[in-house]
């Protein structure tokens, strides 16, 4: 029986993780009274007799539960504040090699909902010298209001809700938002992109659209499709052509799994990656992680979009 505690389950990821766990008779959850959940005694405990922790913390929290644990501690964070440090290996195993690395590891930093569609579309391509690693891309995302917390959750639920959130919202007008720097890495591009995320009224899911010249394309359509094909032979991304004229950001709402599909004409291309932003996009990457690390098969657990239909 693997013992696993989860840091932070109050929240949408770990309540997403505790749901997904407690269906399975592998798994013993270790969990913490109420009064006790905040207590940095307590947690060290639970972390320490653990064979897996999850972090579901915000950025400093989860730095600062890394000084409650050993080295020997098995971690998995799903906040920002790992995912770029070259101590921690990053939980994306379908990029290259990156699957025996996670199985070998202690310290798992899960990535980013939008830049899990990203790095899905861009990282095979430059790898495959279809896309230069300078080109200038760009990207947008839409995304259910879900990934926001408790408090965006709240906002767009309240049935005295602003009238502002009945429109999708763009956000991160800066051009700084914080999956950028690992989106930057693991795609290995040299070039921050443009993105665009908008938040939209609908719980759960997302699409991740980057446009491309199909002049920047050392190739054509089909060569792309023919990489992601290719590249992607485990359970949990694939292609898939597109036949809708429409493109739901909510298709694939409760499972774990994604799909990429290449649209557009001869002269201008959309790469697409779409998931739930709490499925491969948080929990459910967590969690593949998590069976990664233990030996499992890697779908354990998990939600696939494929078996539902």
């Amino acid at each position: 029986m693997t013992k696993v505690f989860i840091d932070g389950r109050a929240g949408t990821t770990g309540l997403r993780i505790q749901e997904r766990l407690e269906a399975r008779p592998d798994i013993e959850l270790i969990t913490l009274p109420e009064e006790l959940r905040k207590d940095a005694l307590s947690r060290k405990e639970a972390m320490l007799e653990s064979d897996v922790t999850f972090l579901c913390l915000p950025d400093q929290a989860a730095v600062e539960a890394m000084e409650l644990v050993t080295e020997k501690t098995k971690i998995i964070d799903t906040s920002t504040a790992h995912r770029v440090d070259p101590l921690w290996t990053y939980g994306f195993p379908e990029l290259t090699n990156q699957r025996s690395k996670i199985q070998d590891a202690t310290r798992i930093a899960n990535p980013g909902c939008h830049a899990s569609g990203f790095i899905a579309l861009v990282a095979p391509l430059v790898a495959s010298g279809l896309l230069s690693p300078d080109v200038s891309l760009s990207a947008f995302s839409v995304t259910g209001y879900s990934g926001g917390g408790k408090k965006m959750i709240e906002s767009y639920e309240d049935e005295n809700r602003d009238p502002s959130l009945d429109a999708p919202r763009q956000y991160a007008l800066t051009q700084n938002h914080k999956h950028l720097p690992e989106m930057v890495r693991y795609a290995k591009i040299s070039q921050t992109p443009v993105f665009c995320p908008i938040v939209s009224d609908f719980y759960a899911g997302m699409t991740v659209t980057v446009p491309v010249f199909a002049s920047w394309i050392r190739g054509s359509a089909q060569d792309v499709k023919d990489v992601y094909k290719n590249y992607y032979e485990g359970p949990l991304i694939r292609y898939e052509d597109q036949e809708d004229p429409m493109l739901p950001s909510n298709d694939f709402a409760g499972s774990d799994d994604m799909v990429l599909s290449v649209l557009g004409n001869e002269e201008r291309i959309l790469l697409t990656a779409r998931y739930d932003n709490l499925g491969k996009g948080a929990s459910g990457a967590a969690i593949q992680n998590m069976n990664i690390l233990l030996g499992l098969p890697e779908t354990t657990g998990l939600v696939l979009r494929r078996e539902n239909k």
